[in-house]
């Protein structure tokens, strides 16, 4: 059996920075302690496991609930953003803050409170209950509708002639194309401006440009992933190849690779490359007729999850990358 490495794949910019900024909280004596992470740093598990083993707390579900549980110390704003009122009540509780928002859900944000103060009603493609979607929604949630299907396209009404259409960074490019041309088509005049992040368009070409030569495709990542499910579901829709989400080799069903000759392996924005590193080797050595080749346990541990880096630089990035996506928005 071959294994076709489909890349780029795995961690992109965004991800990076917000681990390496949440493992140095830990290390930082002048963040007061407990250290909260208001949910998933990054949605996958592996991950948030290694968090927990460095100090950190690891909260889930709404945001806003989870602030009303800490009195003191230091939280965490995870990747996929905050809306406004959180950030209000973080700051009224006095609480110290470390943010790790990613640029490019950052800019959206800046853009969308931008265009309803204008006087916009925003139509924001995205999956309802994602952080992403939810902290976006929170920015006015009189004025920024969520559509996540070509029913709500259909359903939503509107008399406000000044109407901006953005999306959630990390769905499928196709399903949003599909929506978009279906509300410029209802309202002629709005204006739109495709907000899937650099990262998820290369890892979707990626696989559409070479899980097609697949018998079968693997995506490394947790099933709270949307970038991991949208590669999933890519690889089916637009190649035809099937496709099995997994978190780790644990997952790997045997009686999927019975008669697969060629196998492909790519990895959501969250996956640790280690994990997506220990899948290749499991399956470059996998012989379907020697069972001694079948062993399925993870060795993965917290101390190959998480990246080096310095905060320092990393703020520093970000801060470039920031008035890089400012420039590009400036003519939208």
């Amino acid at each position: 059996m071959n294994v076709l490495n489909i890349t780029p794949r795995g961690h992109c910019y965004g991800v990076v920075d917000a681990l390496v900024l949440s493992k140095n909280v830990v290390k930082d004596t002048s963040l007061p302690r407990p250290i909260y992470s208001l949910g998933y740093v990054v949605h996958n598990t592996i991950v948030a496991k290694a968090f927990e083993e460095a100090g950190i707390i690891v909260m889930e579900g709404d945001r806003e609930e989870m602030l009303a549980k800490i009195d003191s110390g230091t939280v965490i704003f995870t990747a996929h953003g905050v809306s406004p009122k959180v950030r209000e009540i973080a700051a009224a509780k006095g609480l110290a803050v470390v943010d790790t928002t990613c640029p490019e859900v950052a800019i959206i944000h800046e853009i969308v409170e931008q265009r309803v103060n204008e006087g916009f009603d925003v139509l924001y493609i995205g999956m309802a209950g994602h952080p992403e979607a939810v902290g976006t929604i929170g920015i006015n949630p009189e004025k920024v509708h969520l559509i996540t299907s070509l029913e709500d396209a259909e359903a939503i009404q509107l008399s406000n002639e000044k109407i901006y259409i953005s999306n959630e960074t990390t769905m499928s490019q196709w399903d949003v194309e599909e929506m978009t041309e279906y509300l410029m088509k209802k309202f002629p005049n709005a204006i739109y401006h495709k907000d899937i992040c650099s990262a998820t368009i290369e890892r979707q070409a990626a696989v559409v440009e070479q899980a097609g030569e697949c018998d079968l495709l693997l995506v490394v990542g947790d099933a709270k992933s949307n970038n991991s499910n949208r590669l999933a579901q890519v690889s089916i829709e637009q190649t035809g190849t099937p496709a099995h989400l997994i978190e780790d080799i644990s997952d790997i069903k045997i009686e999927w690779l019975k008669d697969v000759n060629v196998v492909g392996v790519t990895g959501g924005a969250s996956t640790p490359t280690y994990v997506i590193r220990e899948t290749v080797t499991f399956l470059t050595n996998f012989d379907y007729g020697d069972p001694m080749t079948w062993d399925r346990e993870s060795q993965c541990t917290s101390d190959k999850v998480l990246p080096k880096g310095s905060t320092k630089e990393i703020s520093k990035s970000r801060d470039r990358k920031m008035e890089q996506l400012r420039e590009q928005y400036m003519h939208v």
